[in-house]
């Protein structure tokens, strides 16, 4: 039974690591190509820890290289000057 669950365990951190070199962009892969990565990854235990402690991008938060203001907030009939002046010229007018 104990032989099963590591078993298990193996496959399961081998799927997690040659998923997480597939779906990982080539742009954040460190030291080697990405198809490399998903060579040495096919290595069942070994290839895994590699990727992991070699090829993973770090797991810090990505700073943004610029930060953009965000845009205006969409602003109602009823906030805009111009409109209630135009409003109230129709209404005049109308009379």
């Amino acid at each position: 039974m104990a032989n099963v669950i590591v078993g298990l365990a193996l496959l399961a951190f081998w799927l997690y690591c040659l998923f997480d070199v597939i779906t990982t962009p080539a742009e954040f892969i460190r030291g080697l190509p990405k198809g490399m990565w998903v060579l040495i990854t096919a290595l069942p235990a070994i290839g895994g820890l590699l990727w992991l402690l070699a090829g993973r991008p770090p797991l810090g938060p990505a700073v943004p290289e610029q930060a953009e203001e965000p845009p205006p907030a969409p602003r109602g009939p009823d906030d805009d000057p111009e409109f209630l002046r135009n409003l109230e010229r129709r209404l005049r007018d109308e009379d």
